[in-house]
């Protein structure tokens, strides 16, 4: 390798390097772009259909938001609250009810078919521990408020400066790359401004209605603090796979303490809701959303989740979201679809790919 070879490989380490070291900064950054596109799409829908100038649409549109914040906090967060603390109380006493029940039903299995029956005490004794372990990492997660303030107001703050004056932003991103590629990453920025849009608003109907839902359910079986599970369910929601199944945890573990009976009922109430929700709800609210196939998008929280931590794992839909459309666009478009005649030691035809087909 030449010298000039050497410098730019030094050069590359270094920069992954510091990459690296800012990522959780970069995360922030990229937080505070989905916000922006969010208000960003506000104001242009405001600046359509009240026909102002984009000023008092994005001004409109940072109101907005203020009066959802403050309706959220006046209305939502008191008894939000306080069930939350009945909660870190009576999910406990429930995994203890749970526990006594393992014990009795394990006494009451014969000797005869007890080697052939999973061993309930140990199981028992096994998922106690995570689970006190869970619940004691929400509490801290919750204790831990200054850095959370912190890093939602850094969120807040860049989001409206980018809001405000968005194109020196994009212009200074879209000189990074070569002049013959600006043009192209304009489009490809274009395109995910929109996708991102359209996922917030089917995200955010999707919330809102499993949060609804799952209130009136559990209102109805009787489970108590059904309005914090509700929320809580509503805003797990926004995790797809891992975030359904953790909200069933605390409403099930309180209704054990009434019966095993309401417990099920609870279980079935959430099965409803989630297959209520993939199967007519996001097709309807997300008919023009970027499609995620579900092992990718569980293997980007899990990937994600082990490099950002929890900011990472709320964030994993958006960052496949981008990811996908940048690889679709620079790799598969732009440079493998572009390949029509393969090198010389090829020699085999290409491959027509099938496609996808819907079972009737």
């Amino acid at each position: 390798m030449k010298l000039g070879q050497w410098i730019a490989l030094l050069v590359l380490i270094a920069s992954v390097y510091i990459l690296w070291q800012i990522r959780d900064l970069l995360l922030m950054l990229f937080a505070a772009v989905v916000l922006a596109n969010s208000l960003n799409l506000l104001a242009q829908w405001l600046q359509k259909r009240l026909n102002v100038q984009r000023s008092s649409s994005v001004f409109l549109s940072v109101l907005c938001l203020l009066g959802v914040t403050i309706a959220f906090f006046w209305l939502i967060v008191p008894p939000f609250a306080k069930q939350l603390q009945e909660i870190f109380v009576l999910v406990p006493q429930g995994i203890n009810e749970v526990n006594q029940w393992l014990n009795s039903l394990d006494r009451a299995i014969p000797d005869g078919v007890r080697p052939y029956v999973p061993d309930f005490e140990s199981i028992a004794q096994q998922v106690m521990p995570m689970a006190n372990r869970l619940l004691g990492g929400s509490v801290a997660f919750f204790s831990s408020s200054l850095g959370t303030v912190l890093n939602v107001l850094l969120i807040l703050v860049l989001g409206l400066m980018m809001l405000i004056n968005p194109t020196p932003y994009r212009n200074g991103f879209i000189r990074l790359f070569p002049a013959f590629y600006r043009r192209r990453v304009a489009q490809i920025l274009l395109e995910c401004e929109r996708s991102l849009g359209q996922w917030i608003v089917g995200a955010s109907i999707s919330m809102s209605v499993i949060a609804v839902l799952s209130t009136l359910g559990l209102s109805l079986i009787g489970v108590q603090a059904a309005l914090a599970n509700g929320v809580l369910a509503g805003i797990l929601n926004f995790i797809p796979n891992l975030g359904p199944t953790i909200s069933v945890v605390p409403p099930m573990a309180i209704a054990l303490l009434d019966s095993p009976i309401k417990a099920l009922l609870v279980l079935g109430l959430y099965v409803a809701i989630q297959q209520f929700e993939s199967n007519l709800l996001t097709p309807f609210v997300m008919a023009q959303q970027v499609n995620l196939l579900p092992a990718v998008t569980l293997l980007a929280q899990v990937f994600f989740a082990s490099i950002f931590g929890f900011w990472g794992l709320i964030l994993a839909l958006p960052l496949v979201v981008v990811c996908q459309i940048w690889l679709r666009c620079t790799l598969i478009e732009d440079v493998l679809d572009r390949l029509e005649t393969p090198p010389k030691r090829f020699t085999h035809q290409p491959v027509e790919l099938e496609e996808d087909t819907q079972p009737e």
